[in-house]
């Protein structure tokens, strides 16, 4: 008789028949295929944000450019800064979370993984909605520009400056009003971009309570909260960033759009409202948006410095605590966005202050980051490199920061290409370097083979001087006076040779990614096996195979300190250094060969198509909002609630098992297939 534990991984994990194939993509309710299909896409806006850079650069490569006209121009950084903030940054941070968070726990799966595959859904098809604006968008080219109290200070744009794509939107990421009201912004592109994001919010937050849920309650055995690698608890500090300041865009974004579909006057100055508060609610979820966007990074490189330095993390508690007060304190900071919008000298004051105040938890981390590699045995791999880089270019971002919070520097500052300097130091040359460097580190998880080093240096130095060729003159620009969203500059003004430089090193980032690419197609098909510690890592993601087997661990780990699997590799000398113990390597080939061999069954989460249905109506729905005067808009308002809700049903009757026929029984009638919590 062949038993349970003797049989083979193949045959006591039979996933379903509906999980195999392309099918298995679209009903996933795995962490890791979610987290694999967030990456990708991710990426893939990624490409499309960074060729319409490309086009705004060949704009200013020279004075008086004629590449792109006005209208051209203005939705091309409108629609570069809302793809790279929420299609690239945020969605990649979140296929980080979704693949590593249950790993680095001992989890096997998220609390709930259904509504983890509804916010992947939610996601995509939210950015296919912005986008669609290509296909559906009314091309009508904006009245005129108005100011804070809704006068018109620029008269009406030549009809012919209007962008020869469809209606995109050209109001710029933040969408000021009055500017994208109604008044200015007629037409629909304005539309798809507030209902575009509103969606792309539910699939944020439905994300941030699953992963709240999860750090709570499926945590392994002994693992404390401060025995969590810190990626983990930067994960939960974004998750509840995202669950307090969420709420606070979404209300702005439905007065936004009831102002321009059904006449409210939220933001009206003529009718009663007020354009400063769309300010103030924007930067109130804004600038938490910062830290959204840059805390992941700061996970990444606290797990890959330690490992890569070859010592524990220095001051592990200090770093924990720095990204709770930052998280903290970035609710008090919004207004040093506003200096410039007439708020009164105290308010000025105070958040010149709060500004200061941040830096103080900013600069623990940097110096604990510093204190780790200091006197360690540094291996400078590729994920080592771009760590690195994240710290020295976070920090040029961070004291460029502080400027802002000068309320007269900051009014010098304020539109011009200083800013647009300062937060591509901290946006692209922290958290885009520090995600390539958890990407060098964590592809062996993914594909159990190793990205080429070779490749992976010419890409970091390539991205790194082409990010520093781009703009560390824009610094310089905004102190000569280049004002920011200006589509054309005077040959008399000298800024043509920096504009030159910069469009240059744009160029030099985009054979820096087109490297990555080639290395990640190559690396993933004909890339070194990794084995099962290619890292001699510290944290317990590392226990298991690579690539990670469906079920992540075939025995539910216990947790008996902080870098728990690093303390089971090493002891101390009678010096108190570490010490490799003889057995290590032994360990870790049984590590491998357990992980790949499970001796009970194991039951998983199973595929469901009710995800994808329910999220579909949700576009359907913004279609409706905007069309709503017509006989086709109508028809979508009852057609999206309709398909949404006939999922949710479908959802809570459908049944928690996969139905018994497609399941695999043992001698005995033992289960050994993999069903649904």
């Amino acid at each position: 008789m062949t038993t349970t534990a003797s049989r083979p991984a193949s045959t006591i994990f039979r996933r379903p028949r509906s999980t195999e194939g392309f099918w298995s993509w679209i009903t996933t309710t795995d962490h890791k295929k979610i987290g694999i299909m967030y990456g990708y896409a991710a990426f893939f806006f990624f490409i499309i944000g960074g060729i319409e850079a490309l086009l705004l650069r060949i704009q200013l490569a020279g004075p008086n450019g004629s590449f792109l006209n006005a209208g051209e121009y203005n939705a091309m950084f409108t629609t570069h800064g809302v793809t790279m903030i929420f299609l690239f940054v945020m969605p990649v941070s979140a296929a980080f979370f979704n693949y590593l968070l249950p790993l680095m726990i001992g989890a096997r799966d998220v609390a709930f993984p259904r509504m983890n595959a509804l916010s992947w859904w939610i996601f995509i098809f939210g950015g296919l909605f912005l986008y669609s604006v290509i296909f559906f968008g009314d091309p009508t080219p904006p009245a005129g520009i108005a100011d804070s109290s809704g006068a018109i200070v620029a008269g009406n744009l030549d009809p012919t400056d209007a962008t020869l794509l469809a209606g995109l939107p050209d109001g710029g990421w933040f969408l000021y009003q009055p500017n994208a009201g109604p008044a200015y912004s007629p037409g629909t592109a304005v539309d798809f971009a507030l209902i575009g994001l509103q969606i792309l919010g539910i699939a944020s937050l439905i994300s941030a309570i699953n992963f709240i849920v999860t750090v709570f309650n499926m945590r392994a055995e002994g693992m404390r909260l401060l025995r969590m690698p810190v990626f983990v608890w930067m994960t939960l500090v974004v998750a509840f960033l995202l669950l307090f300041s969420l709420p606070i865009i979404a209300v702005a974004l439905f007065m936004a759009t009831f102002d321009r579909q059904f006449g409210t006057l939220f933001f009206q100055a003529t009718g009663g409202g007020d354009p400063v508060l769309w300010q103030h609610m924007f930067w109130l979820f804004g600038h938490p948006e910062v830290y959204i966007l840059i805390l992941p990074a700061m996970g990444i490189v606290s797990e890959v410095l330690p490992t890569n330095s070859r010592k524990p993390l220095f001051g592990y508690a200090a770093i924990v605590f720095a990204g709770a007060a930052i998280a903290f304190l970035g609710f008090g900071v919004w207004a040093h966005h506003m200096f410039s919008s007439g708020i009164p000298a105290v308010a000025q004051a105070a958040f010149g202050l709060s500004t200061m105040t941040i830096a103080v938890p900013t600069g623990i981390k940097i110096f604990n980051w510093m204190g780790t590699m200091w006197g360690g045995r540094l291996r400078f791999n590729t994920a080592m490199m771009f760590s690195i880089g994240f710290v020295a270019m976070f920090v040029i971002g961070g004291l460029s920061g502080v400027t802002h919070s000068i309320v007269p520097s900051d009014w010098q500052q304020t539109d011009t290409y200083y800013i647009v300097a300062h937060f591509h130091y901290v946006l692209f040359g922290g958290a885009i370097f520090g995600l390539f460097s958890g990407i060098y580190y964590w592809f062996p998880k993914i594909t159990g083979r190793m990205l080429n080093e070779k490749l992976g240096k010419v890409h970091f130095w390539v991205q790194f001087i082409g990010f520093n060729l781009t703009f560390a003159p824009m610094h310089w620009l905004g102190l000569q006076g280049m004002v920011r969203r200006t589509w054309r500059y005077a040959p008399e003004t000298g800024l043509g040779p920096w504009n030159l430089a910069v469009t240059i090193g744009a160029f030099t980032i985009a054979t820096g990614v087109a490297i990555f690419w080639f290395n990640w197609i190559y690396s993933k098909r004909k890339g070194e096996p990794s084995g099962l510690d290619p890292w001699d890592a510290r944290t317990i993601e590392w226990t298991i195979p690579n690539p990670t087997p469906a079920y992540n661990f075939a025995t539910p780990p216990v947790i008996h300190s902080l870098d728990d699997f690093w303390h089971q590799k090493y002891t101390e000398d009678e010096e108190g250094r570490p010490v490799r113990k003889d057995d290590a390597d032994d360990l870790v080939a049984r590590l491998d060969h357990d992980g790949r061999n499970p001796k009970s069954p194991i039951h998983m989460p199973a595929p469901s198509y009710f995800p994808i249905l329910m999220a579909l109506g949700l576009p359907l729905i913004g279609y409706g909002i905007i069309y709503h005067t017509t006989l086709v808009g109508l028809a979508l308002l009852f057609i999206g609630p309709l398909i949404t809700i006939g999922a949710l049903i479908g959802w809570g009757i459908e049944p928690l098992e996969e139905p018994e026929e497609h399941q695999e029984h043992g001698e005995g009638g033992e289960l050994v297939g993999a069903g649904a919590h």
